[in-house]
């Protein structure tokens, strides 16, 4: 349970911080997929013994590749290539995951085990989060100059397709983070649930990423606590918790 939180604890800084600019960039949908895009080179990794960073590393880098040569398609427009090439990575992935010679344990790539965290998992997980962390710092000037006018963006010295590419970067590096615990299928929800709860309550960027930060560790806390005591899995439960929140305050504001 102290690992299972601390995971928690270093997925919700890293995911809270950049999941506020995956909202304002409203690349929501590229992080989603992203996530989905790994899911081969997680599980052809967790088959050959590798280390899942390297296994989702290959994973993102094939994806990108299938993603541009689709875009060059007649007739087919980017989302569309995305959509195509995700959907066919992550049925490959369940494929080889559910086939018979698979070892078990592969369905925690799917939906995480928090409570199998173990002191390997956190050293990385601390490491990717710094990682993602500085160069979150590093690009605050860039991003921030993007976001409020990408068309006069340049005149600044900031390029809007590089600002965009360097989140996506750090979401593939933020899924990696999150997958131990929370598995592939509901990383989404602790990199996009608290920043767009928290753009609810909020109207400048440094309080949006603290009420993020502190809304994904509290859920987190909660969701540890229900798994315990109500006998149900620990990352869908932070999931849950995570998306009630939001539907809650969405509710609340809606009534007001």
């Amino acid at each position: 349970m102290q690992r299972a939180l601390l995971e928690c604890v270093l997925v919700g800084a890293a995911g809270a911080a950049l999941g506020c600019w995956i909202v304002l960039y409203e690349l929501s949908y590229s992080a989603e997929s992203l996530a989905h895009a790994l899911f081969p080179g997680l599980v052809v990794a967790a088959l050959a013994g590798f280390p899942l960073v390297l296994g989702g590393a290959a994973g993102v880098l094939a994806a990108a590749c299938a993603i541009a040569l689709a875009a060059r398609a007649p007739g087919v427009e980017g989302d569309t290539a995305v959509a195509i090439v995700i959907t066919t990575l992550f049925g490959l992935g369940v494929l080889i995951a559910l086939s018979s010679p698979s070892p078990p344990g592969l369905d925690g790539l799917l939906f995480g085990d928090l409570l199998g965290v173990s002191a390997s998992d956190l050293a990385t997980a601390g490491a990717l989060a710094a990682a993602v962390l500085v160069a979150l710092a590093a690009l605050h000037r860039r991003l921030l100059v993007v976001g409020f006018d990408r068309g006069a963006a340049r005149a600044f010295g900031a390029r809007p397709l590089v600002a965009d590419l360097s989140l996506l970067a750090l979401a593939a590096v933020a899924t990696l983070i999150a997958v131990r615990g929370l598995g592939n299928l509901l990383v989404a929800a602790v990199l996009v649930a608290p920043a767009a709860t928290a753009r609810l309550v909020t109207r400048r960027l440094v309080p949006m990423m603290a009420v993020a930060a502190a809304l994904a560790v509290a859920c987190a806390a909660a969701g540890l606590y229900l798994s315990y005591y109500a006998g149900t899995a620990g990352g869908a439960s932070v999931a849950g918790l995570l998306v009630a929140a939001y539907v809650s305050v969405r509710v609340v504001r809606s009534v007001l």
